[in-house]
């Protein structure tokens, strides 16, 4: 039960984290699908699914993470 508390807290600090940093006026420029995907990365912190639902393979995710300034935080 404990570990599950701790893990709850670390995603809602990683989440909190994503939030804080992302350029949100980069994020609203996007195309429909790549921006709902980057939102989704940002509340949910899954790479592959965020990827996919933009379109893009991971590594053209991921930079684009960057641009976004979006941390990744595992």
């Amino acid at each position: 039960m404990r570990e599950e508390v701790e893990l709850a807290e670390e995603e809602r600090e990683a989440r909190e984290l994503r939030r804080r940093f992302a350029d949100w006026d980069f994020i609203s420029r996007q195309p429909p699908k790549v921006r709902e995907a980057l939102k989704y990365y940002i509340e949910k912190g899954d790479l592959r699914r965020a990827a996919k639902l933009a379109g893009l393979g991971i590594e053209e995710f991921r930079e684009l993470l960057r641009k976004a300034r979006i941390p990744v935080v595992v």
